[in-house]
């Protein structure tokens, strides 16, 4: 029968043989002693040992009313370990092997010595086995792109999680083992910290202390204020600065990732060979000098590398352990730079070249009408070209396959319908670009594809034409003009509707108000045989308001009103002529 002892081991109580007491006793004397040479932190590092063997300790007795015992005491001094630098006596050892202390396993503690907040972000990454830098991006994101649900996340781990504050718990926050030599290993680096930051303080009041007026005048109680002001203000900013890094890191990211997308979805596919029909190139790619895919590169590498540094920027803004470029890369990076925007400038000025002339190509075509004939004018698409529903004209040109080639179709045309002197009519086909000379104008405007057809007094116009793809941006249209006799009649359908352009009529009506009518050629322009007044121009009816002229299937009649309130009516039906 042994005698039993209650001890305080750690802050937790503990019934323990005499034997196991009085090894545990010489176990740690010897540890004392160890450090008797070196008293800086003795106490601390015997309390942190104490605290670490009574959690081993505790682990063990599973009941309250256990006594721990002599072999409880060999395990809990093989897991803490025998440095050999420790004058520890011989006499309690000696009948022991010899061992490597087990390597103790991460557990998840709150870093306080490396926090922003609370300290979660580094405790992460200690537990993870990363940087703290990256689980602090994760948290940027889920901040952001996650619509704020990374806040009540880190509040919850923050209120969770425990801090680091004895050596023990900073020792396994990092996976080292808990012995007696990573203790006073971690209490000395922790001095050594804090003496470097005392001889720092004390260096700065030596120099205070120098300064006359220091030692003259002590601080009052408004310096105290606004030295408080001071640090809540720095405080702020620098929650401000490392917000405005976060966000730098997001903006370079985001745009990075974009230019990788378009690098495979522009760049990719033009040199896989997979044609232009795929992708949208800005202008002063099409018909360039420099291949296609070239430009693209030089684009995405002058974007590019503003939004690097911006993300290296953002990265030293939120942790100052992010390393810069070294020189040599920096150089390298500007002098890539600098010979992308070189090979863009070049690209743009050779573009801006290239637009530089209007030319023109004429076609004339006769139209065997005379002056009592009727011509109906109709515009006509292509369906299986286009994928547009409706037939209008558009200012934009869409990409279309045309016996195996890729061409632009447009339907920039516009309709116009003027008087001549001639006997018969013509039509006039004006086709218009623009180039880098005028005699290259010339010739991409006679390039234009072009068709309308003229079948027993039917005129059917294209209502698009067909172009050269590389000529997307050389603001190609036609202008179609009609030319009638006097006295010949034309009727518009309504497909005419949107292509018409300022056509010129007596009766002042608006050019979408003109198909579906009938109208006369007359020297002053196109006079409307059977319109309702209501579509009239205003000045138009001003001006005729006491003449009015009706000719339909009933016959003619004629109102006229004088300034004197008189007024006249001629009718002319089957009935024969009436005048009132």
């Amino acid at each position: 029968m042994n005698k039993t002892i209650n001890i305080n081991l750690g802050g937790i109580f503990f019934h323990i043989d005499e034997i196991a007491y009085q090894k545990l006793k010489l176990y740690l004397d010897a540890i004392r002693r160890s450090l008797s040479d070196d008293p800086q932190g003795r106490d601390e590092i015997l309390n942190d040992i104490e605290h670490r063997i009574g959690e081993l300790l505790s682990e063990r007795v599973k009941d309250e009313r256990q006594v721990v015992n002599e072999n409880d005491i060999d395990e809990i001094t093989k897991i803490m370990g025998k440095p050999e630098d420790y004058l520890v006596d011989e006499e309690i050892f000696e009948d022991e092997p010899s061992y490597r202390p087990k390597s103790s396993s991460k557990k998840l503690f709150r870093d306080g010595e490396d926090k922003f907040l609370g300290g979660v972000s580094s405790g992460l990454a200690h537990y993870l086995g990363i940087d703290s830098l990256w689980v602090r991006l994760i948290w940027i994101v889920l901040v952001v792109a996650g619509f704020g649900t990374g806040i009540p996340i880190y509040i919850l781990l923050w209120i969770l999680i425990p801090e680091a504050t004895t050596t023990a718990e900073k020792l396994q926050m990092k996976g080292e083992p808990v012995n007696i030599s990573n203790i006073e290993k971690k209490i000395r680096e922790e001095f050594q910290d804090v003496s470097s930051r005392v001889k720092d303080g004390v260096n700065d009041v030596t120099s205070k202390v120098r300064n006359t007026e220091f030692q003259n005048k002590a601080k009052s109680g408004l310096q105290d204020v606004i030295e408080t002001l001071t640090k809540i203000f720095l405080a702020i900013f620098n929650v401000f600065g490392k917000f405005i890094g976060a966000l730098l890191i997001l903006v370079a990211s985001l745009t990075l990732i974009g230019l990788i997308i378009g690098a495979f979805s522009w760049g990719g596919i033009e040199i896989l060979g997979f044609g232009e029909e795929f992708v949208t190139y800005p202008p002063f790619v099409f018909d360039s000098i420099m291949p296609s895919w070239l430009i693209i590169i030089f684009g995405f590498i002058a974007i590019g590398i503003p939004f690097v540094v911006l993300f290296m920027l953002g990265l030293k803004i939120i942790s100052s352990n992010v390393k810069s470029f070294s020189t040599t890369t920096k150089l390298s990076l500007l002098g890539i730079w600098i010979i992308s925007l070189l090979g863009l400038g070049l690209a743009i000025a050779d573009f801006a070249t290239r637009t530089a002339y209007d030319g023109v190509h004429n076609q004339t075509e006769e139209l065997p009408l005379i002056a009592s004939d009727t011509l109906k004018v109709k515009m006509i698409g292509n369906d299986n070209l286009s994928t547009y529903k409706e037939l209008r004209r558009r200012y934009n040109s869409e990409t279309v396959i045309d016996n195996d080639i890729q061409k632009l179709y447009s339907t920039r045309i516009n309709v116009d319908v003027k008087p001549t002197d001639n006997t018969i009519g013509y039509v006039k086909i004006r086709k218009e670009s623009e180039g880098k000379s005028r005699l290259s104008a010339n010739n991409d405007a006679e390039s234009i594809e072009y068709q309308f057809n003229l079948n027993d007094k039917n005129l059917e116009l294209n209502g698009y034409f067909l172009s050269d793809f590389k000529h997307k941006f050389k603001d190609q249209l036609i202008d179609v003009t009609i030319y009638l006799p006097v006295y010949s009649l034309i009727y518009l359908d309504n497909s005419t509707r949107t292509f018409l352009d300022d056509v010129d009529n007596i009766q002042e009506i608006r050019d979408r108000d003109m198909p579906k009518h009938y109208y006369k050629m007359t020297e002053n322009g196109l006079e409307c045989l059977d319109c309702d007044p209501d579509i009239f121009g205003d000045s138009f009816k001003r001006d005729n308001e006491h003449f009015n002229l009706n000719i339909d299937r009933n016959g003619l009649e004629i109102k006229v009103k004088d300034n004197d309130g008189g007024d006249a009516e001629i009718k002319l039906d089957e009935n024969g002529l009436i005048i009132k």
